[in-house]
């Protein structure tokens, strides 16, 4: 049995303020997503049933590479601070929560970096 109030068996274990940036991140990503999507579904549909070279030429185009490359920057980062959430209110072992919380940043990372390096492949022509 202890004396200790409830506030102080807690005191210590999370973090204040911390929420707070996550939220604001997660906001900011979410809005300026809403333009590059639009961008990107532009793009992609605009290049529908085109051959190859078309679109490595679209693609060589300073102006969509770049926004592709914001929309793959940004998606991915909105992704990962939302599945970070999703992880961390609904699973309860510590092993497994931080096992996915890992996963989740090698995943969304390793697919940012496969897809910068085919949008510059193809940006660069090779």
């Amino acid at each position: 049995m202890s004396i200790k109030t409830p506030f102080k068996r807690v005191e210590g274990l999370g973090s204040a303020k911390d929420g707070t940036e996550h939220f604001w991140r997660q906001r900011l990503t979410a809005l300026a997503n809403v333009p590059l999507i639009i961008a990107f579904v532009w793009i992609v549909v605009s290049l529908n049933g085109e051959d190859h070279a078309t679109v490595a030429a679209t693609f060589a185009n300073p102006f969509v590479a770049v926004v592709m490359l914001l929309v793959i920057v940004s998606a991915l980062y909105h992704a990962k601070l939302g599945m970070q959430v999703v992880i961390e209110d609904y699973i309860h072992g510590e092993l497994a929560k931080y096992a996915l919380l890992v996963a989740n940043i090698f995943f969304t990372f390793g697919i940012a970096v496969l897809a910068v390096f085919a949008i510059l492949k193809m940006g660069f022509g090779s």
